[in-house]
């Protein structure tokens, strides 16, 4: 496994009941602030049980999983609304309501550099 995807899962694992975050912030959250598609790639692999994958969503604040054999947008439904995030028929959420901004002391947890932490700090309110 690739230090990258590494990364990726150390991040989501962090995301919080209830809460969401974009494709996006967890490319942010990993160095790598371009790379929201490769984040949906890995997580697309992942079989593994514990992995919040549900609580990753696009930034429009839609649920845009195409489905493969594992998970399907109805699933990820089904798994938001177990956490009293509220989801739409047309699988939307207002993300900003859900959203989630780890603090400086969260961030630092996943063992990102401290001039880059200050970067994320200044980004995570113009997430929308």
């Amino acid at each position: 496994m690739s230090k990258f995807s590494e990364k990726v899962l150390r991040v989501v694992s962090n995301i919080p009941y209830g809460q969401v975050v974009s494709y996006g912030q967890v490319a942010l959250y990993v160095g790598m602030p371009r790379a929201a598609r490769q984040v949906g790639w890995i997580l697309r692999q992942q079989e593994i049980p514990d992995l919040p994958w549900w609580r990753v969503i696009n930034n429009a604040g839609r649920i845009s999983i195409k489905g493969h054999r594992f998970n399907d947008a109805e699933l990820q439904r089904k798994l938001l609304t177990s956490e009293k995030v509220e989801v739409d028929e047309d699988f939307n959420l207002d993300i900003e309501k859900y959203r989630y901004r780890p603090d400086k002391k969260q961030l630092r947890k996943l063992k990102l550099d401290e001039d880059y932490i200050e970067i994320c700090l200044r980004k995570i309110p113009y997430l929308s």
